[in-house]
Formats: structure tokens, sequence, C-alpha cells
């Protein structure tokens, strides 16, 4: 064991937050403050004194502040994140021996002991101060170690020694020849607001024309931009936009074979249009989608583009770079299958390719072409059937140029796979709550994401449902569901989405018994929606997404207290800001 130096005697544990002993960095939004707490301690009796120091990423010199002593040997210190990127943070402690002669001085005098030696000892603890500091504090250090010496009356030797003036500026120049700094360097990474704080909207361009039988364009898209804005949303959510495979194209309801009218689903990507980084031409053109995206923004909403690493048969990069795609023993292109589902109409990326790189570094540019358009929000398509070093890679490279930028993971998979791909960087998720539906239920799981560690890297969006997704629960329990499900989703979560038209509609009517899919899914064909039905679900979606823009305590999830209840059937729970002037209670009937 390799000898290290004894007099370092200061212990640090515990810190926290720190995710995965500091693998991963924890989150947290624009302008918050970071409370640091640690185990600081050390043998014997000494007082110690401990620092939080923090910096901004690529900052030479540290910013430090004072921590404070709680029970336990606890310390607690904080900062505040003021700007977009990364902040690093550790503790450092040491060894506070001009404070131990203060306490144990004063302990003496209580006791009515002997103090001549013990101002000497002060003295020369003074002088030592001394030889750090320089200017006037150096000279007013040497001035207080001669009074303690001198033959002054002992009481006001005793005033001097244990004035708050003395204490304050021998802290200020501390000695810390044997500090001992936590071993990590720690991160946070910081958001903007709508990563903490949003509500979302999901609908498809192509259902949105005026006239039945046309497919509708990002033209058609902008009529709706008002009514969006003036329900309260502020991101809306477009499934791809890109060209759509024709090869093995899926019908109505997913049918296998599809009539040449049918559209396709968006998530079958490219045709000799194009691909990842081209417009569906029934969409309109690329000019189009850019001012679609700034008349959102002039309404005070952000676009989100679905971000999908597949492709369809007909995609330009399967006769470019056959060697990104799996290849099976009959010589066919393995196509995605989750038995027993399968997409014939889709072909999966091989991350296992020899050509990984290269691959890499093309779903990047495609990232930073849909930046460049505008887009700074992107809901990524099943991240979890991706490498986690892939996805580590890429939003670090984006993010470290672009911190602006939101990952919504739609990642409806095993809770240790969720919670990694939040670790390795996605500013959201999607998480279970379209199947939790009992009040215990409702309760452990929200506990689960609000009152432990995960709290500190994961950000939960609840989704009532998706077009992938209609519970049982909605399919049954008609408009009133939809009215609880929103209210749970809109109020529990400081971020929550609808897929809009199906919800605003009450939409309930499943594929088959058992099946969470839709009937008529939009996935499949273009909608027409009578949205001019939906006034009463409107009107009440708007005024949830008032409410939640009024009262700040909704706009966090860091507050949040379930409350008793005699019927199981009414869940109860509060919300609070930190300060307590804001507080909103809840109590929602289940049944």
């Amino acid at each position: 064991m390799q000898l290290q130096d004894g007099r370092r005697r200061v212990v640090i544990q515990g810190v926290a937050p720190e995710v995965d002993a500091g693998r991963f960095p924890i989150k947290r939004i624009e302008g918050d403050i970071v409370v640091v707490e640690a185990d600081a301690f050390t043998d014997g009796h000494d007082l110690i004194t401990c620092r939080l120091l923090y910096r901004k990423r690529g900052e030479n010199g540290w910013q430090e502040t004072p921590m404070t002593p709680l029970p336990n040997d606890r310390w607690r210190g904080s900062f505040r994140v003021a700007e977009l990127g990364r902040y690093q943070y550790t503790v450092v402690g040491w060894i506070d021996r001009f404070a131990t002669w203060r306490r144990d001085l004063a302990k003496k005098l209580d006791a009515g002991q002997e103090t001549e030696v013990d101002l000497l000892i002060g003295a020369d603890l003074l002088e030592a101060v001394a030889e750090r500091a320089s200017g006037p504090d150096k000279k007013q250090f040497e001035s207080w170690s001669a009074a303690l010496r001198s033959g002054k009356a002992l009481a006001t030797r005793i005033e001097l020694a244990l004035s708050d003036a003395v204490a304050d500026l021998v802290a200020a120049h501390p000695d810390r020849a044997f500090a001992v700094r936590h071993p990590r360097e720690l991160e946070v990474v910081v958001d903007r607001e709508k990563a903490g704080f949003s509500a979302w909207y999901e609908f498809f361009p192509r259902s949105q024309a005026a006239e039945d039988g046309r497919h509708g364009t990002f033209r058609d898209a902008i009529r709706l931009l008002p009514e969006l804005a003036e329900m309260g949303f502020d991101i809306l959510y477009l499934p791809p936009i890109h060209p759509i495979g024709k090869t093995k194209r899926k019908g109505p309801n997913n049918r296998p074979a599809a009539a040449p009218d049918d559209p396709g689903s968006p998530w079958a990507i490219g045709s000799a249009e194009g691909g990842h980084k081209s417009i569906h031409p029934e969409l309109g053109t690329l000019k189009d989608f850019r001012d679609f995206v700034a008349e959102a923004n002039r309404h005070g909403l952000e676009v989100a583009l679905d971000l999908a690493f597949q492709c369809s048969p007909d995609h330009p990069y399967v006769q470019e770079h056959p060697e990104w795609f799996l290849i099976r023993p009959d010589g066919t292109v393995q196509f995605a299958e989750n038995p027993p589902k399968k997409y014939e109409d889709i072909y999966p990326f091989n991350f296992e390719t020899e050509s990984w790189r290269e691959l890499w570094d093309e779903l990047k540019s495609v990232v930073e072409f849909w930046i460049e358009q505008g887009v700074l929000v992107f809901r990524v398509d099943n991240p979890h059937t991706k490498p986690f070093a892939f996805w580590e890679w890429l939003i670090g490279e984006i993010k470290e140029r672009h911190p602006e930028v939101i990952f919504l993971s739609e990642a409806f998979t095993r809770p240790k796979v969720m919670y990694r791909l939040a670790k390795l960087g996605f500013s959201q998720s999607y998480t279970y709550f379209a199947w939790r539906n009992s009040s215990w239920d409702l309760r452990d799981y929200l506990l689960e994401l609000t009152r432990t560690e995960v709290r500190d890297y994961f950000r939960p969006n609840f989704w009532p449902n998706t077009p992938d997704i209609l519970t049982e629960y909605l399919q049954l329990g008609g408009r009133p569901a939809f009215m609880t499900r929103l209210v749970l989703a809109a109020t529990l979560g400081a971020s929550y989405g609808i897929y809009g038209p199906a919800f605003e509609l009450a939409e309930s009517r499943a594929r088959h018994y058992g099946s969470e899919e839709y009937l008529d899914s939009e996935k499949y064909q273009v909608r027409k929606w009578d949205r001019a039905s939906a006034i009463p679900m409107r009107d009440f979606i708007t005024r949830m997404n008032r409410i939640r823009r009024e009262n700040a305590a909704l706009q966090r999830n860091d507050q949040l207290s379930f409350h008793s209840t005699s019927n199981d059937q009414l869940l109860c729970y509060s919300k609070r800001t930190a300060d307590h002037a804001n507080v909103v209670l809840v109590v929602v009937n289940l049944d």
C-alpha cells in the first residue's frame, strides 16, 4: 500500500448529488441553485472547515463558497448555475486550528481554568496567519499577535481573542497546507427552462388539409399555430417529415400490403426523393418547413422533430452504404422485428459495422442539419435500440456547440435501461405514467422519480397517450378518463404531452380487444379530425395549461407531497415552491 501523507487528516465522503460516483453529471435548469452536501470529519476533536468549489467547465480558476455544518458531520453548501452548458464542483476541507483554539479557549474560560499559555498559543497562530497574508491584513495580524503577548489586562486580551473580527479575518487566510479534496470533480449539465417545464402537442402535418382526401402540408399546418398557442402549449412535436419508402409500405391498420394511394408510415424513412435530410414532397419544401418553424416561433412555440435512426428499403443509404446494415444469410437486409411484430418497411442500422465511425458521423450530421433549419428540440425514437456509447457521444458533441438543444427519449423499456439513457445525456424521458392508474401505483412511482437520486438525472415527461399507446383506461373510461389523465399528467409532472387531435376528441377506439393500437391509426393513413367537436375538451386543456403557467409550484418536480385520503380512488397531493410562496393542492378522482 502506498504511504499517504498522514498530516492530511480530513475525510470527505458521501458527496451528494453524485451520480454513479461521478461517472455521470447531474442535471439542472439555468438559474437553479445547486445544493451540495458531504460528510466531512477528522480524528480527534479538532474543528474543520469545508468549502464548496465550483466553476464553469473550461474556466481555469475555481470559485468557492463556505459550507455550513449540519448534524452528524454533514456539511451543506450551494452555488448558482447562471449559464447553459456544464459546471464542475467538488468539496475541500482542512483542519481549522484557529477555530479549534478559539473554541477550547472559551471552554476553559467557562470552566474557570488558567488561560495565559493559551493566549500565547493564539499569538503564535496569528503570527502564522500573518506569514500567509500581505498588505494591511499582514500588519493587522502582527498587531493582534503582539496584543495577545502584551501585558494588557487579561480581560482585554480575552475579548480580542474571542472577537468575531479576528475570527472573520483569519478565515479569509486559511491554512490549506494539509487540505483534503474530494477526489472527483463532479459535473452538472445546465439546460434551458423548457427542458424542465414544457407542454408538448403532437400532430401529423399530413392530416391538416382543409379538404377531405388531400394530403396536408406545412402551409396547412400553419393554420393550427394560433390555436395551439392559445391553448398554452410550448412545443409542437412532429413525427418524421422525411420521404416515405414504397417497398413493403404498410397499409391502414398496419396491413402488410398497401394500396397505391396509401401514404405509409412516416417512420419508414427514405425514398428516391431523399433521406433524413429531406422533406417528404407532399408536405412541401425545405423552405416551407423553415417558414413553418419561423411562424411557430412567432407564436411562442417551438417545433420538435422526430429523430428516428432507421431506414426504409428505399433509403439512399441502403444503396450508398450497404455496410451500415445487417445482411442475412440469404443475402437480404435484416428488417426490424420485435417478435411477433414485424416491420418489413424498416431497416435498422447495424451499429456493430466495421464502418461504425462513419455511421456515427453521418447520423450526427443529420442532427446538425436540422439545427441549421431552426430545430432545437428532438424527440428520439426508440433510443434503447441503439448503443449507449453512441448516444453519450452524439448528445455530448451536439450540446458542446449547442447547449440549448433538448433531447426527449422515447424509451418505453426496462427501468435501468431508461435511467441509463437519462444519465447519458437525454434532457427528458417518456415514463411508465400511462400505465400507472391506482393511487398506490402513482404514489410509489412519483416518489421514486422525485424523492430518490433519480431526480438528479431523470426528467420525466408524462404522456397520457401517444400514436402508439391507447391504454385500456382511456379505451373504457370515456371523456372523464381523458380529463383525469390530463390533470394527473399536467400537475404531477412539470413536463407533459398529448397526442393532440386524438386526445382532444377523446379517441378511444382500439384496433381490437386487448390492443393498445388505435383503430385507423394515423401512423398508417391520413386522418380527417373533426376538431370543431373537441371544443369542451380543448377548453379544459387550455385551462390546465393556464393554471400551470400561473403557478410556479407546478413548474418543478422536487416539491411534491402526497396526502392521506379515506378513499383509495381519491389521489391527493400538493406541489409548492421552495419558499412556500405558491402552493397548489390537487385532488383527483381516479374512478
